[in-house]
């Protein structure tokens, strides 16, 4: 698929390439993250709110439960006091002496008006007691098993329970008809026999205004079962009976909460159309990022189009000169970017090329003889079989490098590359400096090292006195290249490369060791004969070039002094050693002269 894909991008002109790249590296990553964010966004927004209704309800359920336990404390009290029991239990011969035990019954804090945890609620107390005499705080149990709540106790089985109910036209002038009530039987007393029991109705009005006063922003329901008991959005009026849920209700969350027999139920209710509300909240915010996403990569891809295309285009056109007589040189050069560096850099190679055309094939070439018009002509074959050997493989490494990664991160790469074409495509000399050649070694390995990332490393060492030798160009240079190709790309695991020149007595040795992939014996046999053996004609009329070349070069410029040395292990690396007479790398006119002009 990637071979499909680079054949068809290599068919399209570079304006088109941009606009794939902006449909489908910037546009499409757009939406999708965009939308992405979009959705975590939303899903966040419920994630709190849910969090909040968890909240509010467990509030609620706090508050209702402190009210409810205060108000079974001051049951409690009533249920352990024995002089209540003693009144409920007596019998009174007239109403008269009902009333006046009664007086001082009435007169304990349980009776006063207001004094109960409800706030404004009502205690009553009933029992099995024909002498009671109805009213106020006192009734007679027989006046109670008709009614809703002492069913409800009943039912129950418990000792104490919740009950809820409405007394409707039994009683208008109450306050507030609904009534929820905690009842529990009076049986402390074994020794008591009839059945008594205390009634305290919680203020309804006060039980609506607590929830009202929270002050929530969303609805929240009271139930039992289906029955709403009170909310604070409506449904409490105390003057009609207690309503139920329709079904319709949107619940966002529910906290079931059991408390003296009765399982009550607080609903917190999902506000409406919460993500049209949030997205029209922040619409303005939304077409803005919308609108930034869209417009400003377009620009952006528009105006890097004009940049890039049109010098591209001059660039182009002028190396279609090649097949011409003669060069020209770019007029029009501008930018400091990688291309005005390459356009720069034709300009210098068009000179350079003019100035080689005269040096070498009219002056020089006409002051020498046959045999050295014939190894020059040899030597700039070789020449043209590494330039686009070397050239294809950096850039086969960007390439790689690019589709890997997927990203706008070549302007490092490229200007490396722009470094080595000012040395490869320099041949006015095939001799350069050691230390220029090793600076250059270094370019290469950055790309590499750029390319392969943490798994690579290298490092360089050169003794100073060894820094104006000179040596056939990219003679390191290839052995690190062929380090690299066959010694790193096949190991996955952390690879190092090693170069080193140091002198040793009236020797200069070159080496290059890595900790790549390795090879078999008999491998290392074979090419170690190559380099010592190869002849030109093998050389020109094969398709592969390599340390083979370079190793050639090296026997040309030094006249046969120079010794070689190849060591390998399978999956441990490979070392590779030149050895050459200082003398033979010092500068010359024309180090490649041999017994052809020797012998003019």
């Amino acid at each position: 698929m990637l071979q499909a894909l680079e054949e068809k991008l290599n068919n399209l002109n570079f304006k088109k390439k941009l606009i794939f790249f902006y449909l489908f590296c910037v546009l499409a990553p757009l939406f999708l993250t965009d939308g992405v964010i979009l959705t975590l966004f939303l899903k966040n927004q419920t994630a709190e709110l849910q969090t909040r209704m968890e909240n509010i309800a467990s509030a609620v359920q706090y508050d209702l439960s402190n009210t409810l336990e205060e108000a079974a404390n001051e049951i409690t009290s009533v249920y352990l006091n024995r002089t209540l029991n003693e009144f409920l239990e007596q019998n009174y011969e007239s109403a008269l002496d009902f009333w006046e035990a009664s007086l001082e019954i009435s007169d304990m804090a349980y009776f006063a008006t207001g004094s109960t945890a409800s706030g404004d609620g009502w205690m009553v107390l009933y029992g099995d007691n024909e002498t009671i005499v109805n009213g106020g705080h006192f009734y007679s149990l027989s006046d109670a098993k008709d009614t809703q709540w002492y069913q409800q106790l009943e039912t129950s089985g418990l000792d104490m329970a919740l009950c809820f109910y409405y007394v409707g036209e039994s009683d208008p002038s109450a306050s507030s008809q609904r009534r929820i009530s905690l009842v529990r039987w009076l049986n402390y007393y074994k020794d008591f026999q009839s059945e008594k029991l205390v009634r305290l109705d919680l203020d309804y009005s006060t039980l609506v205004r607590s929830l009202t006063n929270m002050n929530y922003d969303l609805s929240v329901y009271i139930c039992s079962a289906d029955t709403i008991l009170y909310a604070n959005d409506g449904h409490s009026a105390t003057k009609a009976d207690f309503e139920s849920l329709s079904g319709e209700e949107r619940i966002g969350y529910e906290l079931d909460y059991s408390v003296y027999g009765m399982t009550l139920r607080i609903l917190v209710m999902e506000p409406e159309n919460i993500i049209p509300a949030f997205l029209w909240a922040h619409l303005p915010w939304i077409l803005l990022m919308i609108a930034a996403n869209l417009m400003l990569p377009l620009f952006l891809t528009f105006a890097i189009n004009r940049s890039l295309t049109t010098r591209i285009q001059e660039l182009s056109g002028a190396f279609e000169q090649v097949n011409s007589d003669s060069l020209k040189e770019i007029e029009n050069v501008r930018g400091t970017d990688e291309i005005g560096g390459l356009m720069r850099n034709y300009n210098r190679m068009v000179r350079r090329q003019q100035e080689l055309i005269q040096t070498v094939y009219k002056d020089k070439l006409e002051r020498q003889e046959m045999a050295l018009a014939r190894q020059r002509a040899e030597l700039l074959a070789l020449h043209s079989q590494i330039n686009p050997h070397f050239l294809f493989n950096v850039l086969e490494s960007i390439r790689m490098h690019s589709i890997l990664k997927k990203e706008n991160e070549t302007a490092e790469m490229i200007e490396r590359l722009a470094l080595l074409q000012r040395q490869n495509v320099n041949w006015s000399e095939d001799s350069i400096r050691v230390s220029d050649e090793l600076q250059f070694v270094d370019a290469y390995l950055k790309l590499q090292q750029y390319r392969f990332g943490e798994r690579f490393s290298y490092e360089i060492e050169m003794e100073k006195e060894c820094e104006d030798l000179y040596i056939p160009r990219l003679t390191i240079a290839t052995f690190v290249e062929n380090a690299c190709v066959h010694g790193i790309e096949k190991k996955p695991s952390q690879v190092w490369i090693y170069v080193r020149v140091y002198r040793r007595e009236d020797w200069v040795c070159m080496e290059v060791e890595d900790t790549g992939v390795g090879m078999e014996e008999t491998q290392v046999a074979s090419i170690l004969e190559k380099l010592r053996t190869c002849e030109m004609d093998e050389l020109v009329n094969s398709r592969h070039v390599g340390m083979v070349n370079a190793c050639l070069r090296v026997r040309m410029w030094t006249k046969g002094m120079v010794e070689f040395e190849l060591e390998s292990e399978k999956g441990v690396g490979t070392f590779f050693l030149l050895r050459a007479p200082i003398e033979a790398l010092e500068k010359k006119e024309d180090a490649y002269e041999d017994e052809g002009t020797a012998g003019r």
